[in-house]
């Protein structure tokens, strides 16, 4: 079993920045990939980008530019930073993990408001 736990959202002005962090406890140890989706108003959730224990990164096509994930396998947490926000980039911001033995985990997420 893995919790985890989304912080760092809010209300931002456009062109403003955030740092979404999402914190892992319980059976850390059998995690392969941390993912950040995003759900906006009215949409499906979608994927922003992914990171392997190894560090290696994957992003969705419109999300490379003004997106960055990161994680620290010593503290547990993985981190999406996100530059620029835009409106359109308002949505609940949700964490999620895939262990080796092919089980999903998700993080309650976190609100993200762009708005002047």
């Amino acid at each position: 079993q893995v919790k985890l736990v989304e912080s760092g959202g809010g209300l931002v002005q456009p062109g403003g920045s955030l740092r979404l962090s999402c914190e892992a406890s319980g059976n850390v140890r059998n995690i392969y990939t941390t993912s950040w989706y995003r759900q906006s108003p009215g949409q499906q959730r979608v994927l922003v980008a992914s990171v392997t224990g190894g560090g290696r990164t994957v992003y969705a096509d419109s999300m490379q530019a003004r997106f960055t994930i990161s994680r620290d396998n010593a503290k547990n947490t993985a981190y999406l930073q996100v530059n620029s926000l835009k409106p359109e980039d308002t949505g609940v911001y949700y964490c999620n993990v895939k262990t080796g033995s092919g089980y999903e985990y998700w993080g309650q997420g976190t609100q993200v408001t762009v708005s002047s």
